[in-house]
């Protein structure tokens, strides 16, 4: 769809997105700025496919799912382009970690309180 005809205030608001992705890029790193920008982008897409649902298809909505839509495109090509393993998760942000030899992961044992002047391995 074409972008030109997309509402003033959806394009304004792509582009506040972009912005706070770049700046959030230089701090969080990219894959953080772009799950966010991603999160974000996608609740606009949510909001603008109901209102075509609504008001039809001879509103500016089309145009607008057709702006973010595409929006959306380039955050997933920049997310897939700033790593190897880079992945974009978009509800999940938090990260399990991996043992480097592949085996699983085990956290470290609670060795629980010592006494005073005594050794733990008797």
């Amino acid at each position: 769809m074409d972008t030109a005809t997309a509402a003033d205030d959806i394009t304004d608001a792509i582009a506040q997105i972009e912005m706070h992705r770049q700046e959030s890029a230089k701090v969080a790193g990219l894959a953080t700025a772009c799950n966010e920008a991603l999160r974000r982008l996608n609740e606009m897409l949510h909001h603008e496919q109901e209102a075509v649902q609504r008001h039809g298809p001879g509103t500016r909505h089309p145009a607008n799912v057709g702006a973010l839509t595409a929006a959306i495109d380039r955050v997933k090509k920049l997310a897939g382009a700033g790593g190897k393993g880079a992945r974009v998760h978009v509800r999940s942000q938090v990260q399990k970690r991996v043992a480097p030899s592949g085996s699983t992961y085990q956290p470290p044992r609670n060795k629980g309180r010592r006494t005073m002047g005594r050794r733990g391995d008797r």
